[in-house]
């Protein structure tokens, strides 16, 4: 650049050094050129420092104890400390404690890293902006541990300058009570009946260590449209094996898992779930037969009245009359309300009626009662 400024400033000076143009003009025109082109080279300004991404506090971990691993969930940071997006791929750090019988949190040792995992690894682990991972404890762990209990946290971190880790505060800490738990609750079935789906299911007979049961408290029901991993919700929790779930509708799918649970409530361990037992409850259940039934005959018919039927999924009533001991139908469309003429009735013998309720599955029910009709 300077070599070129040279060069152009003694063009310019022999330019102008012409007889008779003044010196201060010269003067003038060589200012306002050198100043032109040391502008026109893009002198940069001061540079800026890179932005350093530490990501907030995760402040909503839960931690539980599942069969023979612990159970992280809690939402992942999309903002960093500076209130900005976080743009750089995001690392998680699981973190344990072991906190023996009575010692209290006080007196933990640092948490040390139990669990690193890399966006690659950890994204196949979130439903939304969800996070739930489950740790597995080996089997010494699981032995050491049982009776004590584990304190857990999480942190995050983005990378900066030379890949030097950019780490977030340690989020809320949890206890975790470690109980020697069972093994899946087994025999899982369901039934199908008029007014809900009935689960029945064993208890289970020892502990994942093969000794005598401790600590037992009851079951947990869990239930799910789909059956898809994250989508199960738990529905009931019950001390004695079994349930009746009347929140259902026919003909839609259902999953359920059940787990036994260990402890106490604010502190309860788990063991691992049931197979997903799959279940379309069907309507095979017919209405009630009508009641009450009544009749008179008057010019030209029988007219046929009864006591309207309570169910919610009635969808009409059939009106069968007997001829020669042969049960014909004299409705073509289902008869909507608890009343009904039969124009075509013939007068001279007595006529029998009787009538059913059809529900919307298209169950019928037995037979009302039957109605003798005089005609003369």
């Amino acid at each position: 650049m300077t070599h070129y400024l040279r060069r152009r400033r003694n063009s310019v000076s022999n330019h102008l050094s012409r007889p008779g143009l003044p010196r201060r003009i010269f003067q003038i025109l060589l200012a306002v050129s050198a100043t032109g082109w040391f502008y026109g080279c893009g002198v940069q300004g001061s540079p800026h420092p890179p932005r350093v991404e530490i990501p907030t506090k995760i402040n909503n971990l839960t931690a539980k104890q599942i069969g023979q691993s612990i159970e992280v969930k809690f939402t992942l940071p999309e903002l960093a400390t500076d209130g900005e997006r976080l743009t750089n791929p995001l690392e998680i750090e699981i973190l344990r404690a072991t906190d023996p019988v009575g010692s209290g949190i006080s007196k933990l040792p640092e948490p040390e890293v139990w669990k690193h995992q890399v966006r690659d690894e950890w994204v196949t682990h979130t439903y939304g902006n969800s996070f739930s991972y489950t740790v597995p404890m080996s089997g010494q762990e699981f032995h050491d541990w049982s009776g004590q209990t584990l304190t857990v946290g999480v942190r995050t971190l983005t990378r900066g300058f030379r890949r030097r880790s950019i780490v977030s505060e340690t989020s809320n800490l949890v206890d975790v009570p470690i109980f020697d738990v069972s093994a899946p609750v087994q025999n899982l079935t369901a039934l199908t009946t008029e007014k809900a789906i009935k689960l029945e299911f064993s208890a289970p007979g020892q502990s994942l260590s093969g000794g005598p049961m401790h600590n037992l408290a009851g079951f947990r029901i869990y239930r799910s449209s789909t059956g898809s991993p994250g989508t199960f919700e738990a529905l009931a929790d019950v001390i004695k094996p079994g349930y009746e779930d009347a929140k259902f509708e026919f003909g839609q799918t259902y999953y359920y898992e059940v787990r036994a649970e260990f402890g106490s409530p604010g502190h309860l361990a788990m063991s691992e779930p049931t197979a997903a037992l799959k279940i379309t409850p069907r309507d095979t259940f017919p209405p009630a037969p009508p009641e009450s039934l009544s009749s008179i005959y008057t010019a030209g018919g029988a007219e046929l009245v009864w006591t309207a039927n309570s169910e919610a999924d009635l969808a009409g009533y059939n009106v069968y009359r007997l001829d020669n001991q042969t049960a014909q139908r004299v409705n073509k469309e289902l008869v909507k309300t608890p009343i009904f003429r039969d124009a075509g009735a013939q007068s001279g013998a007595p006529l029998i009626y009787y009538v059913t309720a059809v529900d919307v599955a298209g169950n019928e029910s037995a037979p009302s009662k039957q109605e003798v009709v005089d005609t003369k």
